[in-house]
């Protein structure tokens, strides 16, 4: 009778249970201690087997093959420890895979055996959502293409790759030729819509294990894993080469652009991603200067400086990674009332054990082999950004001057870097200074023209800088929107007691009075050389009589110091005529 009565409760229970299955609206399964099937709600059924019972069989064998692994070790580690256990898995329904939360609890069975119950709960909705926010992460909006963070990864694993089965692979980076005249003619709409085509046409020539990423602008960047020679590398060069020389339509417009690629193999021209980067975009450069729509190869011999600079080229790339670059700040100041109206930002690596290194050393060498444009767009948004803090210390507007190079000039890129710049740091363009030496002018003064109205029409204001050692022709003044002459320190050192500098000096100061420009004579050392500019029409003065290149802290010391100075006079105080000594250090 006792047993009656204890069946009846058993069966009881387990027909509650079973209603608490339907109830769910879940996929519910009731298991047995080695994961076959004992009962499942209605809402399993309807998904993975209508109209047939599921008891019997196994539920790893409804999971995709891919993740019966990780459920047959839930099921044993839930058995074995009788704590809970929750795993998301895909279960394989009529249509496709469906996303569940499987969650598995252990419990005694009406015959006193341990049971499973596991609960599918439908997050299908928020796995496409969090598949949604990686590819966001990982790849460029416009195309669809990787963006340069998963490109990073795929350079990576390649090296790993390469590593450990001693194959090498090949980096490629692509920059379309004639884009930017596209882009600028016909607008953003057209070029976004040109991009988009060329993409496509360039992935197409790329076999499945290749990535194309898109890195900014019109640059892309291929990765060819796998032992590959300069045979392969040339056959697939040329097939991208070629699908970019056919016409485009776009918008109801024909046309034509083509791509220049420059190539880097690991490991013979850079055994890692920063090398491999830098020496593709040198040799893509290359390939534009040469000719375009064509490929070169990185050449240690021919790209690089003698053999006694390689260590200095490789600490390079060892110091872009660890930070080792920074800025020092010079005053510009007004040659009549010594107030600072602004900031020259002069780069400077320290590099340990070695102290500073001397500019015209690392520069031309970062112009050879491409990291320029990386350092040239960190120096110009942290000089942007810092001189928005100086001004807060100062109590009114300053402005910073920025050197750019001959090769960031040539970047397709440089007005995209700029417009940044100025948008993270809230600095209006009449606050920037771009110096460019007369050279850039006269080598392609076709681009150089369309590149500086562009500037010019954002407000930002350009510097000649040493002028009068270079090209010193007079036409560029009047066909280039010129707003500052920088007066060399050649011309300035022997003033005033040189005849024929101070001759120089007044030819150039009356120059730029009649066409409107303003000056900044640079490599001001005393008291004489200040007095003699300021009378003859100089505005402005940049030297150690002045300030010498400060940190940045060194220059808030200097700010405050001054600010204090001003409250404590009776009317405003002057720049002294010399930087106090500690500021100086």
């Amino acid at each position: 009778m006792f047993s009656m009565r204890r069946d009846r409760t058993e069966l009881a229970a387990q027909v509650q249970l079973e209603s608490l299955m339907e109830a769910a609206g879940d996929a519910v399964f009731r298991l047995d201690a080695k994961g076959t099937i004992l009962h499942a709600s209605q809402r399993a059924g309807e998904l993975m087997s209508p109209g047939e019972s599921l008891a019997g069989q196994r539920l790893e064998d409804f999971v995709m093959p891919a993740d019966r692994p990780v459920v047959g070790m839930v099921i044993s580690q839930v058995t074995g420890s009788g704590k809970p256990g929750k795993v998301n898995v895909r279960l394989k329904t009529l249509s496709a895979s469906l996303w569940v939360e499987l969650q598995v609890t252990a419990y005694t069975g009406a015959d006193g055996q341990p049971e499973l119950l596991a609960v599918g709960r439908d997050i299908s909705g928020q796995q496409a959502t969090e598949e949604r926010l990686r590819h966001m992460a990982t790849h460029d909006a416009l195309t669809g293409l990787p963006n340069r963070s998963l490109l990073s990864d795929r350079i990576r694993m390649a090296i790993a790759q390469s590593r450990r089965t001693g194959r090498g692979f090949a980096v490629l980076a692509l920059d379309l030729d004639g884009f930017k005249k596209v882009n600028d003619a016909l607008g953003h709409p057209v070029g976004d819509a040109l991009l988009r085509v060329a993409a496509s046409r360039l992935a197409e020539t790329m076999r499945d294990v290749d990535t194309l990423a898109r890195v900014g602008g019109d640059e892309f960047v291929a990765v060819l894993p796998g032992a590959i020679s300069e045979a392969e590398i040339q056959i697939i060069a040329r097939r991208m080469i070629s699908t970019m020389q056919l016409p485009f339509e776009i918008q109801g417009h024909t046309l034509y652009v083509g791509t220049s690629i420059g190539v880097a193999v690991f490991p013979e021209h850079g055994d890692s991603e920063v090398k491999l980067l830098a020496h593709a975009d040198t040799a893509m450069y290359r390939a534009k200067e040469t000719g375009k729509a064509r490929c070169v190869i990185y050449n240690h011999e021919k790209f690089t400086q003698p053999e006694h600079d390689v260590s200095m080229e490789a600490a390079m790339f060892q110091a872009v990674r660890d930070g080792e670059f920074l800025l020092h700040y010079q005053p510009i100041v007004d040659a009549r009332s010594r107030q600072i109206m602004g900031f020259e930002a002069l780069m400077r690596w320290a590099r340990p054990g070695q102290g500073m290194v001397s500019p015209s050393q690392f520069i031309p060498m970062a112009e050879s082999n491409g990291l320029i444009n990386l350092l040239g767009a960190w120096a110009l948004k942290s000089a942007c950004v810092q001189i928005k803090r100086f001004e807060e210390i100062a109590g009114r507007p300053l402005y910073v001057s920025v050197n750019v190079s001959p090769r960031q000039f040539r970047n397709d890129q440089f007005l995209d870097i700029m417009d940044e710049a100025m948008a993270l740091s809230g600095l209006d363009g009449q606050q920037l200074l771009l110096e460019i030496t007369e050279g850039i002018l006269m080598s392609d003064p076709e681009h150089a023209e369309a590149l500086l109205h562009a500037m010019t029409a954002r407000n930002v204001r350009i510097a000649i800088d040493d002028f009068g050692t270079g090209y010193s022709s007079l036409a560029y003044l009047k066909r280039f929107p010129i707003a500052t002459l920088k007066i060399d320190r050649a011309f300035i050192k022997d003033v005033p007691t040189s005849v024929k500098d101070v001759a120089i000096c007044n030819v150039v100061l009356s120059l730029a009075s009649h066409l409107n420009l303003s000056t900044v004579a640079e490599g001001v050392e005393n008291e004489e050389q200040l007095e003699f500019l300021a009378a003859h029409g100089c505005g402005l003065i940049q030297g150690y009589h002045t300030g010498r290149p400060l940190l940045p802290d060194d220059i808030i010391a200097l700010l405050k110091s001054q600010q204090t100075s001003r409250q404590a006079s009776p009317k405003p105080a002057a720049m002294p005529a010399a930087m106090p000594a500690a500021a100086m250090q």
